[in-house]
């Protein structure tokens, strides 16, 4: 079992219980899986750019990421339906806990200039989306090896009823939330 995993088992749930009320321990909320998704225009006039998304998502992950593409054209950004415009990783169990380890503890700290994550992103729902400018922040990205910096979405998503919940949940998971907003 990965250490995060360990740590919400014997910390996190017995915390969120008592904050709110939950008597029954399958109502107390966790994650549920977390999407990492590299958007990508510039792959409609290179289309090397996206396998090198590919490439970095794998590394990133340790898992096979899937090709995104246009739901419907959109003439302003020279863009059909059905083109290859992105490309996403689905993190389940234990490869979910390892990233959201390495995500919080590893990668995170080594933003610059780093004052913690927006506490507003969440959706209504429970789920938090983080956008990172870079994928240098991964150790497992080589400085050398990249052609160029992209970012990424990272959502996380959770069985929270309420954003509260899903807050509190991920600050006790150790999410660095900038002081100024919360």
């Amino acid at each position: 079992m990965n250490r995060m995993q360990e740590r919400y088992k014997k910390e996190v749930v017995p915390a969120l219980r008592k904050a709110f009320d939950f008597k029954n321990i399958m109502q107390v909320p966790r994650v549920q899986k977390i999407v990492v998704n590299i958007g990508l225009g510039e792959a409609l006039d290179n289309p090397k750019a996206l396998e090198s998304a590919v490439s970095d998502l794998m590394q990133i992950t340790g898992q096979k990421p899937v090709q995104t593409k246009a739901r419907k054209s959109i003439a302003n950004f020279k863009l059909r339906e059905g083109r290859l415009i992105g490309t996403k990783v689905t993190l389940r169990g234990d490869r979910m806990w390892a990233f959201l380890d390495r995500l919080l503890n590893t990668a995170l700290p080594r933003v610059r200039d780093f004052r913690g994550v927006s506490a507003n992103a969440f959706d209504g729902r429970g789920n938090y989306t983080l956008g990172l400018r870079d994928q240098l922040i991964f150790p497992e990205i080589e400085y050398d090896k990249i052609d160029k910096l992209r970012g990424m979405e990272v959502t996380i998503v959770t069985t929270a009823k309420s954003d509260d919940q899903a807050r509190v949940m991920l600050q006790l998971l150790g999410m660095p939330f900038s002081r100024k907003e919360a």
